[in-house]
């Protein structure tokens, strides 16, 4: 374990949890970039202001691909101070929560269709000092009424506007009622969402309040030019929220 992976978590934490407090936020996620150079990408982005990274790791099992494991993740910890927010794609995510959070991961995402009991889940994640959080894929079912016990326990929701598995796809707005649904069962709670998310389609997720936009290639693809892609991609978030308090969460919300 890297001695950085769990002593500078606190520091990372402050970051991730202050990064919604002026309205919804930008994560890249790596998947779309190129892991042999990942070093290098994660120096690159860190220097035009990026303060979190989405770690989407599939097992071949839960989704039809394979990423990367803790061994990876930990090394790539030892080279940047940037917030990873890891999504688990995978089986079994109980057996994993140690590994993730030896490696320097920060967050960790489970899927609901992963797991029989969330709450026990939920609890290991935050006794690791970690934040919590559940994700959930375009054709299942959100049952919120009554109100899930294990929603008071989560630091953030992840709504899958796409099937898990491959970057690139094309957005599916039909999963925006879950957003909403999310926003009132539990009002003040981080909502992101991941899956075909650009210029063309953020805004339709700010207005039904989503905290979080996780984007993948429509900022990777830039590559050689991922200043102008990260700038231009803020603008555009700017120009779809114009009041500085939507999506604003707070910790000491009332559940």
């Amino acid at each position: 374990m890297s001695p950085s992976a769990t002593s500078d978590r606190g520091s990372r934490l402050t970051v991730w949890d202050g990064l919604d407090q002026s309205g919804p936020f930008i994560t890249p996620s790596l998947l779309a970039c190129d892991f042999g150079r990942m070093r290098d990408v994660l120096d690159r982005i860190a220097r035009i202001g990026v303060q979190a990274v989405h770690l989407d790791v599939m097992d071949g099992r839960f989704v039809p691909n394979l990423t990367y494991g803790p061994p990876v993740i930990a090394r790539w910890r030892e080279a940047t101070h940037l917030v990873f927010d890891a999504h688990l794609m995978i089986v079994e995510p109980e057996r994993w929560i140690d590994p993730f959070a030896d490696a320097g991961c920060d967050t960790l995402v489970v899927h609901l269709e992963a797991v029989e009991q969330p709450w026990p889940v939920l609890e290991r994640i935050k006794a690791r000092g970690l934040r919590a959080g559940i994700a959930v894929n375009p054709p299942t079912l959100l049952r919120l009424d009554p109100v899930p016990s294990w929603l008071a326990l989560l630091d953030s929701a992840l709504v899958m506007s796409v099937m898990p598995g491959f970057g690139g796809q094309v957005f599916d707005p039909s999963v925006l009622s879950k957003v909403a649904a999310l926003k009132q069962a539990r009002p003040g709670l981080r909502v992101a969402i991941d899956g075909g998310i650009g210029p063309d389609t953020l805004a339709a997720a700010v207005a039904t309040g989503v905290d979080q936009l996780v984007i993948g290639s429509a900022f990777f693809r830039a590559d050689d030019q991922l200043e102008v892609a990260w700038s231009d991609l803020n603008q555009r978030l700017r120009q779809v929220n114009p009041s500085p308090l939507l999506g604003t969460r707070r910790r000491t919300d009332p559940l």
